[in-house]
């Protein structure tokens, strides 16, 4: 069972995500917040496995209170999902920057809100599509020319196969079609580059292999 913290300042909003991502799922609302500062209480309260946060609110927005719980070590198992209605290439980068480890927009469909929830809920990371464009775009926007990053070196050449379908935006089980793996082991070979490049979540994966010419823009 995923459990989850909502947070956002419209009371159907709320109300319309708790009986989407509980009807027929793994998934237990433990318990809603109106703001931010309410969120990260609820959350050091109730230690979720997710918090689904919204970004404008009042008191505290949704990147300052990713932040504090990203921050806050009795948290540390805890994963923040942004979902919002802006897709503000400002608002996607500070979002990643605060630790948020899943950025959706609110017209996702349904089922894919509820997938994201509970990939969230197993650590890992995502962005929507639309999302990982942007976020690709940006990057290529920001440099000149590919540098490859020095600790490239210390992956096996089936682990740069990996950080490449990372690069491209590939989940887990893409990653593991692709290069005709398990799921599982997937899974580990995207934990063991993390560890290698010390990278904090996936999104900043993807700007690695960007930046280091994985991916072709």
């Amino acid at each position: 069972m995923t459990s989850v913290v909502l947070v956002d300042d419209q009371d159907l909003v709320r109300a319309g995500l708790r009986a989407l991502l509980t009807r027929d799922t793994g998934i237990e609302v433990v318990a809603e917040a109106g703001d931010g500062r309410s969120g990260i209480e609820a959350s050091v309260r109730y230690r979720p496995d997710v918090v689904l946060m919204d970004l404008r609110m009042p008191r505290m927005d949704g990147i300052a209170a990713t932040r504090a719980i990203r921050g806050d070590e009795r948290l540390a198992r805890t994963r923040v999902v942004v979902l919002t209605t802006f897709d503000d290439d400002a608002d996607i980068v500070e979002a990643i920057r605060a630790g948020a480890s899943g950025y959706l927009l609110k017209n996702a469909p349904a089922d894919d809100l509820r997938d994201a929830v509970e990939r969230a809920g197993r650590g890992e990371w995502l962005l929507s599509p639309s999302v990982t464009q942007r976020v690709m775009k940006l990057v290529a926007a920001g440099q000149a020319a590919p540098s490859p990053d020095p600790r490239l070196a210390f992956l096996s050449a089936r682990e740069i196969d990996v950080l490449t379908r990372i690069g491209h935006g590939d989940t887990n089980e893409e990653i593991a079609a692709v290069l005709h793996l398990s799921p599982a082991t997937a899974r580990t070979y995207v934990s063991r580059i993390l560890a290698k490049m010390g990278a904090r979540d996936r999104p900043e994966l993807v700007v690695i292999a960007h930046r280091s010419g994985l991916v072709l823009d």
